[in-house]
């Protein structure tokens, strides 16, 4: 490059550039904010993605009208950035020859795919033709001499027709001046012509057509549910049960075990999305019933509900009907640790006959640990609880207690039990601690629609003394009271089952039986 060439082109100067940014306003909000890389541009702040968009093209449009049009001395702006805006570091090392900007100068404007921002630049007409989705708007009129050549072309002659940018081999597409380019699409994914599901391409020979058919229609169908913006649990239980025959069948005729055990998946995914279904809205499985906000929404928090009873049918440390219910509440208060806090009413509350007694025999056993005398704890209040220990759920040496559930949990079930047992019916009709206790029995074995028992077949009599201590001949007196405080409807007491069905007013307390 011969001397006077370098001076020409030192006194060349950078194409201009500017950038004009759609964001978000802020987290939790809607609106966003459109900014500008010139200085003496103000931020904008508009209520939606759509405004804030409109406002962004028309900020850049009037830049693009007041601009002047695109100097053909300038060098090319995304050599400023090694040209990465078009050609990738990975691409750029592959080429045996480093990029070379050439041809006339242009004003062209470049957008992302998803709009969030607009991009004007003066570049070489080889860049513009390079970047994704560039429009031009404006060429420069031809220089003479090498002032239209970049550093990298000037000592070479230049190809360019006079006035007419070089896009590659191209020739420059015809567009409107000023005219701002819409965001890109995002690329489409060529499908395959005969279908697919599950990763799987369906063969175009398969027989029977019908089952060729169906997979086909599957794919398109478990497609368009991902495109949804809700969720249907029933609609993708039918999608997976039918995508288990569908592949069951599929496995028959050709013997793949593979295909035998994507059946079994869909099977276990269409059992899973009617359970969460069936959990969501209360409904049984086949779509009837009640929608139900249940106190405690997961079935984990209901199998947790079951082993306290469960454990403290085990470990009842008295007999009777009142020593049970209270120390079921009172293992649900210090489950955690083995350590809680009590108050008086808490015990007072529960319908025992003698409750300063109860608590004596279970201190006087050293089941339970309080600091001061049981007439204290009883009088406490809840500015200033009784602290009180269960040693035998205190944890043991490596951690670990009797459940498995962690101090998160333990305060909805304690919360649960506590809203049960202090039914606002219950306690208007004075209803005794055997009682109660059956209502919080009762609770978790019921089907999702309240029936009682396993698929509301009944609750099975042994099971239920196991849980709830009451004779046969003491049960119907139970049962009487819960129907006279609206829990219980349609019951029968039979020489081996409870049947019946809770009442819609108590649903929310119940935890459904798997």
């Amino acid at each position: 490059m011969t001397e006077a060439t370098a001076s020409e082109l030192n006194e060349r100067v950078l194409g201009r550039r500017w950038t004009v940014r759609l964001d978000a306003a802020g987290r939790g909000s809607a609106a966003v904010r459109v900014s500008c890389s010139r200085p003496s541009c103000a931020e904008q702040r508009l209520p939606s993605a759509s405004a804030g968009r409109a406002a962004a093209v028309a900020h850049l449009k009037a830049h693009l009208r007041a601009a002047p049009e695109p100097r053909a001395e300038v060098y090319c702006a995304c050599r400023a950035e090694s040209c990465r805006m078009h050609i990738r570091p990975a691409d750029r090392q592959m080429h045996a020859q480093p990029w070379r900007c050439g041809g006339a100068v242009v004003l062209a404007v470049v957008t992302d795919r998803e709009g969030r921002w607009w991009q004007a630049l003066e570049c070489c007409s080889r860049c513009a033709a390079a970047a994704p989705g560039a429009q031009v708007v404006a060429t420069a009129e031809a220089a003479s001499g090498s002032a239209t050549r970049t550093p990298d072309t000037a000592d070479r002659p230049s190809t360019a027709p006079a006035g007419v940018p070089q896009f590659s081999d191209r020739p420059p597409p015809a567009a409107d001046p000023r005219e701002v380019p819409a965001p890109r699409s995002a690329p489409t994914r060529r499908r395959h012509p005969h279908g697919k599901i599950a990763q799987r391409v369906v063969p175009h020979d398969l027989q029977p057509v019908v089952l060729r058919d169906e997979l086909v229609e599957l794919g398109e169908l478990f497609r368009s549910y991902q495109q949804r913006t809700e969720p249907d649990l029933a609609l993708l239980a039918d999608l997976q049960e039918r995508k288990a025959r569908a592949f069951t069948t599929w496995a028959n005729v050709n013997g793949d075990v593979n295909l035998r055990l994507e059946a079994r998946r869909a099977e276990q995914a269409a059992t899973a999305a009617r359970f969460q279904h069936q959990q969501r809205t209360g409904c049984s499985t086949d779509g009837d019933g009640p929608a139900v906000p249940r106190l405690l929404t997961m079935p984990t928090q209901w199998e947790h509900a079951r082993s306290v009873l469960a454990h403290v049918a085990d470990h009842s440390p008295l007999p009777g009907l009142e020593a049970r219910l209270l120390v079921v509440m009172l293992t649900l208060r210090t489950a955690h640790t083995g350590a809680g806090n009590l108050v008086g009413q808490d015990v007072t509350a529960l319908g025992l006959v003698d409750p300063e007694g109860l608590v004596e025999k279970l201190t006087g056993c050293g089941w339970l640990c309080i600091p001061g005398t049981v007439g204290d704890l009883l009088a406490s209040r809840p500015e200033n609880p009784t602290p009180v220990t269960v040693p035998s759920l205190v944890a043991r040496e490596d951690g670990t207690g009797p459940f498995p559930f962690g101090k998160k949990m333990r305060p909805k079930l304690s919360g649960w039990a506590q809203r049960v047992v202090s039914d606002k019916k219950l306690r208007k009709t004075k209803a005794a601690a055997g009682t109660r206790l059956l209502a919080l029995t009762l609770a978790t074995q019921t089907s999702a629609p309240g029936r009682l028992g396993p698929g509301g077949r009944g609750v099975p009599l042994d099971s239920l003394a196991a849980w709830c201590p009451v004779g046969p001949g003491e049960l119907q007196h139970l049962v009487d009271q819960l129907i006279t405080a609206d829990w219980l409807a349609e019951t029968a007491v039979t020489d081996t089952h409870l049947i019946g069905q809770l009442t819609e007013r108590v649903l929310p307390f119940t935890c459904p039986l798997p």
